[in-house]
């Protein structure tokens, strides 16, 4: 009603579904025609009663599109060309990166984790973060234990009370870290950060990990690939775990002073917050430039 510009940064897949955050997992492609008769319906966010992901799609088509001066920002490439695949095809879409305070993010000492949770020192720490493991590979950490020879150490980071519960006694789980401090003590005593996602559009984790030193090996899965290069991790198709492993043991191998430099590095080029921040004031100043004057 105000006519004033929008400008809209999507984190996942809500925007133009009749309900998915998210359809990889399901291979679904609906919603590049029209969503209905939803089979994940009790998935995030979660629909209890009446399956209404047709009608849905019709409200978010009819009401995002009404909007005449509407930017779309897409914080991955795969989610860039999904976008130009949806009922958005038409509006303008600006693909931006997510950044992270490299200031914060930074190696730190890597001591204090082992003798912590009384890790042997000559072992290789391989970690995984989530807020929230659904689809985010915990069945795939399982089976990476049962590949990797005993010198290896397995840390994942945010889970729940029953999952800790249920993990093979050589794998070391944790909760939600108190503090970032912790976090990035946990990254910067790493290996290896291994980031088996099934779902995402692009996680914040790689950034956080790779601007402590540490390379990345994560999954074929939506811009998870975006943040690494062939200097600093590996992709591999989802759900090959025995690959991942080859991958992490050839890391190891190569050392950890081979990939810290240039980890870091990446980030501070590409992902760094302040130089993201600044790309949104440049947007902000196009869009106002061409925005005609209200009557």
């Amino acid at each position: 009603e105000s006519g004033i510009p929008v400008i809209w940064t999507l984190h996942d897949c809500w925007s133009y579904t009749g309900h998915c955050a998210h359809y990889m997992f399901a291979g679904c492609r609906k919603w590049e025609e029209h969503c209905h008769h939803c089979a994940w319906k009790s998935t995030y966010p979660r629909s209890i009663m009446a399956n209404q992901s047709y009608k849905n799609f019709e409200h978010k088509k009819l009401s995002f599109l009404s909007l005449d001066n509407l930017t779309l920002v897409p914080v991955s490439k795969w989610l860039e060309n999904d976008l130009k695949c949806s009922f958005f095809k038409d509006n303008s879409i600006v693909q931006l990166y997510n950044g992270i305070d490299c200031q914060m993010f930074k190696p730190t000492k890597r001591a204090i984790i082992k003798q912590r949770y009384h890790i042997p020192q000559e072992n290789k720490i391989v970690i995984g973060v989530a807020s929230n493991w659904y689809r985010k590979g915990l069945p795939d950490f399982l089976k990476l234990r049962t590949i990797l020879p005993d010198d290896y150490s397995i840390i994942l980071v945010g889970l729940n009370k029953k999952d800790i519960k249920n993990l093979p006694k050589n794998i070391i789980g944790l909760q939600r870290t108190q503090n970032q401090e912790e976090l990035i003590e946990l990254y910067s005593a790493a290996n290896v950060y291994f980031n088996p996602t099934w779902e995402d559009n692009f996680p914040t984790t790689n950034l956080e990990a790779m601007a402590c030193g540490i390379p990345v090996v994560t999954y074929r899965t939506g811009g998870s690939p975006e943040s690494i290069d062939s200097e600093t991790g590996f992709v591999v198709d989802q759900g090959n775990v025995d690959a991942a492993s080859k991958r992490i043991s050839e890391i190891c191998a190569n050392g950890r002073e081979r990939y810290r430099k240039t980890c870091r590095e990446r980030i501070i080029t590409l992902f760094e917050q302040k130089t993201r921040f600044a790309d949104y004031m440049t947007l902000y100043k196009n869009i106002l430039k061409q925005r005609k004057p209200q009557r």
